[in-house]
């Protein structure tokens, strides 16, 4: 095996066919991402986990799962969970119910993508409800870095208990600027003072226990004229040496219109995946390239970082390795029959009920 797999891809549909077989056999790639076209019912979901973790077991399985319109899967038993914004209007309330109402959270949340196999969703979302942002919005748990940090350590608590690692988003704050950078390049004119005392604060609050962070595709020029994810400076000096994180951090989707210019330039997708190693990231997501053109997207992409390596533009990390399979459940999780009559479970879900 390599010493370092930092590819996490995608595939077209329910099913894998024997291309995309043979991109989760590449050395490169280290894990998938799932959306809610993989999902037709949980029998489904869990036997096509079953099948990836036969390719190779220490792949790691990952879904955008947070509640709210974030929630890839929503039927066949699977609980509608709020949005996190639900949980900072209960803080307004009654903060210590709050809290327990989103540490359960947590728990359903995690216990059911494990239950089918899931190793990780990327939740929670650390970004600050300013109010203007359509691409955040109630994804934000609240105005408030103090309200937001303490529901988001509610919440991975509720991950933990199920066995599941966490990833705090996206840093050091996507939720201030409007533009979405899904569709564009946002970027954020506050000074560094600005943003570390404010948007990025819960970062270095939870610096011991978040497990892995993903930076957004945003532009602060007043700190750095490159998006958070391609920049050194904010993933090495600013996330790890001042802000004391040590997990490790996903580059946000590498096919998104905030990932195409770096710097002013428009650049290849291998361009910005060696331009994100290379500044800090562990891991690299690349999604829904899967549904272009039988998937060559994705096979350039492993191709041309291979090809990249060979050259010295960027070098295999163990350090990195370590971190991805870290994220990786260290123990067995119960079946979705077990999970339904378990009583933490229960009254997870009675909590969220009441």
């Amino acid at each position: 095996m390599t010493a370092h797999s930092p590819v996490i891809l995608d595939i077209a549909g329910p099913q894998l066919t024997a291309a995309e077989r043979r991109r989760l056999e590449h050395p490169l790639t280290g894990g998938l991402i799932l959306f809610g076209r993989h999902w037709q019912n949980r029998h489904q979901l869990t036997k096509l986990v079953a099948e990836v973790k036969g390719i190779r077991e220490d792949l790691l399985v990952c879904v955008d799962h947070e509640g709210g319109r974030v929630q890839r899967f929503r039927s066949d038993g699977f609980t509608h969970l709020p949005p996190m914004r639900h949980f900072g209007e209960l803080w307004m309330q009654d903060p210590m119910r709050a809290t327990d109402a989103a540490t359960a959270a947590g728990y359903v949340l995690a216990s059911e993508l494990r239950a089918c196999g899931v190793d990780l969703s990327f939740t929670p979302v650390l970004d600050l409800d300013h109010g203007g942002s359509s691409v955040i919005g109630d994804r934000a748990f609240h105005r408030d870095a103090r309200v937001a940090t303490l529901l988001a350590k509610s919440l991975m608590q509720g991950l933990l208990q199920a066995g599941m690692a966490n990833c705090g988003k996206h840093f050091p704050g996507h939720g201030f600027v409007k533009t979405d950078s899904h569709v564009a390049v946002p970027v954020d004119m506050r000074s560094r003072k600005a943003i570390l005392s404010d948007d990025a604060l819960p970062y270095g609050w939870l610096s011991a226990s978040l497990t892995s962070v993903m930076p957004a595709h945003v532009v602060y020029p007043k700190v750095d004229n490159l998006p958070a994810g391609f920049s050194s400076l904010w993933l090495q000096d600013i996330l790890r040496l001042e802000l004391g994180f040590t997990g490790a951090i996903f580059s946000d989707d590498l096919s998104m219109e905030g990932a195409r210019f770096i710097d002013g330039k428009q650049v290849r997708p291998v361009d910005a995946a060696v331009t994100a190693l290379t500044a800090g990231c562990d891991m690299v997501l690349y999604c829904n390239q899967s549904l272009v053109n039988g998937g060559r997207p994705v096979d350039d992409l492993l191709d041309g970082l291979a090809k990249a390596h060979l050259r010295g533009q960027w070098a295999l990390n163990g350090h990195s390795e370590r971190r991805r399979q870290a994220l990786l459940p260290q123990y067995p999780s119960l079946s979705w029959d077990e999970l339904m009559r378990h009583p933490p479970y229960v009254r997870a879900l009675d909590l969220l009920d009441s």
